[in-house]
């Protein structure tokens, strides 16, 4: 082990929060329109936002919380920039040295007065700013509700742009087909995209089996459901597929039971490639060490176990 891991398992087993905030990580599942530092947003806006309490039951009472909290105060090309900023504050104040995050491609036209450019630059200005030390794989994602012609539309000014890392599918899990972005990802894959989506959350660990082998994924985000089937389980450890997996997410959205069953320890024992994430965190109070410090609290992976996760998650740091 490095001086970070034996650091890293020491703060694990003094429980201390901020020593965890200075090891390096990495978080692969942060969607940035919730994803940043709450303080940093307040300072900047007076705007307090208060994580959930409680367990919701559905995409629908998380889309309504964030009716509530966010509305449409944050909804201009200022703003938009704004939650850029508080993401890249959050990893670094979280240690985080890998981070990916994205636009959804509708948002091109309302943000960026459709200049490609203009969104990519958001990004690595935010990048300089705020997380020089970050590296930034940069996100294609897009909303399972648009339609394939809208979305195709859309898509045409990222195809040739050599910043984007991945692209990312999420949303209702059954709003439509997977097979309905078959095309897509084969052209997304021909660009030498890292495949993604979001699947396994909410559906069955089929669900996973299908869209990993309809879309050729690299990688799922979520993808718990797998847990369900052994032989899902065999698929993706075979295939060396990686599952970015967030805990807190899990949990208050109701998907797990509590932490001490969540099961990112059986599909971590079966072999399978996993990493911790921090989904949404203004929601769900889940940055990156708060992930790693709650699932040892309750018991759910070792202190090495959950370095030797660390440790993947920053596997071809650039």
């Amino acid at each position: 082990m490095d001086i970070n891991s034996n650091n890293f398992i020491q703060a694990l087993k003094n429980r201390d929060l901020e020593a965890l905030r200075k090891i390096p990580k990495a978080d692969l599942h942060n969607h940035f329109v919730l994803g940043g530092c709450r303080t940093f947003i307040k300072e900047k806006t007076g705007i307090d936002i208060v994580p959930n309490k409680g367990v919701m039951h559905s995409m629908e009472e998380m889309h309504k919380w964030n009716d509530q909290n966010l509305g449409e105060r944050f909804n201009s090309p200022e703003m938009r920039q704004l939650k850029i900023d508080a993401t890249f504050v959050q990893a670094a104040k979280d240690g985080v040295q890998i981070l990916e995050i994205g636009e959804d491609v509708w948002g091109l036209d309302v943000y960026f007065q459709s200049d490609i450019q203009m969104l990519i630059n958001s990004f690595k200005q935010s990048q300089r700013q705020y997380g020089k030390d970050i590296e930034l794989r940069l996100q294609i994602g897009m909303s399972r509700h648009c339609s394939i012609n809208a979305l195709e539309k859309w898509l045409e000014p990222f195809w040739d742009e050599k910043a984007f890392y991945s692209i990312d599918l999420y949303g209702i899990e059954h709003g439509q087909s997977i097979e309905n972005f078959n095309g897509i990802y084969r052209n997304a894959k021909s660009k030498g995209l890292k495949l993604k989506a979001h699947v396994g959350e909410w559906g069955t660990a089929e669900d996973v089996r299908q869209a990993v082998e309809i879309l050729e994924l690299d990688e799922v985000q979520h993808g718990i459901a797998a847990v369900e089937s052994k032989s899902v389980m065999k698929y993706l450890r075979d295939n060396k597929i990686r599952l970015n997996i967030t805990p807190t997410s899990n949990v208050v959205l109701g998907r797990v039971k509590d932490y001490s069953e969540h099961p990112i320890k059986e599909l971590y024992h079966s072999g399978i490639d996993v990493t911790i994430n921090s989904d949404d965190i203004l929601i769900f109070d889940s940055d990156v060490s708060k992930e790693y410090l709650r699932l040892y609290e309750n018991g759910v992976l070792s202190e090495r176990e959950l370095d030797d996760i660390r440790m993947n998650g920053l596997k071809n740091l650039d």
